[in-house]
């Protein structure tokens, strides 16, 4: 790709490091900003370097956050006894998006990866346990994707909080809705066999 201007390909090269854009994607971002009123681009950028700066981690459960305490953390209408724990911001964000959840989080900020060289002590689990240690958590939820870095971290912490006293459970998971059997991994469709639930029979649609 040849660029007319050093300018404009500094610009693409920036573009085309963030994930998922390519250079051409890159490209067009570029070429519509140029399009844009100056005062637009300067929003744009102003946007940018505000969110770089004045973003922080919660203090409580390590979220983003504009405060030292995100808004989850803050909110008295969310169940206290009750804590998420996720692998990332991402998956959080996943989790309220679905508006079925009323309790409260924790980011562990990745998983347990002894090929990546990362331990227990790379991550959020001591402020977890000072959160534990403060009485207030019942149950804990992990969360956390079903790989083997996953299971294993769910194991350590199921662990770590045992001698809590805590009841710790993890999220259903099964074939996907308008999935076929065949196509589903094994792991999947075992865990879907183990956590079956009774089947009331409502919404088949079938008449007797």
């Amino acid at each position: 790709m040849v660029f007319s201007s050093k300018l404009i390909e500094k610009a693409v090269d920036a573009f085309a490091s963030l994930p998922g854009i390519g250079r051409k994607t890159a490209l067009r971002l570029v070429l519509h900003l140029l399009k844009q009123d100056k005062t637009a681009t300067e929003q744009f950028t102003s946007a940018l370097s505000a969110m770089r700066e004045g973003i922080h981690a919660c203090q409580i459960c390590h979220n983003l956050s504009d405060t030292d305490t995100c808004h989850v953390c803050s909110d008295p209408r969310r169940d206290r006894s009750l804590v998420c724990i996720v692998e990332n911001v991402r998956d959080l964000m996943a989790i309220e998006d679905t508006n079925q959840y009323r309790g409260l989080y924790h980011v562990l900020g990745g998983i347990i990866s002894p090929i990546e060289g990362i331990g227990p002590g790379d991550l959020n689990m001591e402020t977890l346990m000072q959160r534990v240690q403060q009485g207030e958590i019942k149950e804990v939820i992990m969360a956390i994707s079903p790989t083997i870095e996953g299971e294993t971290t769910i194991y350590y912490l199921s662990k770590k909080l045992q001698v809590s006293g805590i009841r710790c459970s993890t999220i259903a998971r099964g074939v996907s809705f308008g999935g076929d059997l065949e196509y589903a991994d094994e792991l999947t469709l075992g865990r879907s066999i183990v956590t079956r639930i009774p089947y009331s029979g409502g919404g088949s649609g079938i008449e007797k």
